[in-house]
C-alpha cells in the first residue's frame, strides 16, 4: 500500500480575517442598490469600518471608524437621508469618495 500524499501547509493569510457586522448586507431605496459593509478585524473588540459599495462597484469609505457597529450603521441612514443613495454612485475623477 502506497501512503496518501501529505497535505500542503497552506500559508497564513497577511489579510486579517474580517467578522461583518448584522448590519452589512444589501441596501434599496428609489431604485437603486447598495452594499453596506461593516466590519472590523475578527477576535477584537476593535472599532468598526463602514464601506458602501455601488452597483457599479464605487467604494464609498468613511475616514472615521466607529465605536460600534450600531453606530456605523446609523451614520449611513443619516447620510443616505441627507444625500440619497444616488450620492454613492459616483467618485471623483482624482480620488475616491470618502466621508
Amino acid at each position: 500500500m502506497s501512503k496518501p500524499p501529505k497535505p500542503e501547509k497552506s500559508k497564513p493569510s497577511k489579510e486579517p480575517k474580517l467578522e461583518h457586522s448584522e448590519f452589512s448586507g444589501e441596501f434599496e431605496d428609489e431604485g437603486i442598490t447598495v452594499l453596506v459593509d461593516i466590519f472590523r478585524e475578527a477576535g477584537t473588540n476593535g472599532d468598526w469600518t463602514l464601506e458602501v459599495i455601488s452597483q457599479t462597484e464605487v467604494v464609498t469609505s468613511w475616514e472615521e471608524d466607529f465605536d460600534t457597529d450600531q453606530a456605523a450603521w446609523e451614520e449611513f441612514l443619516a447620510t443616505a437621508e441627507r444625500d440619497g443613495l444616488k450620492s454613492f454612485l459616483e467618485e471623483g475623477e482624482d480620488e475616491p469618495s470618502v466621508h
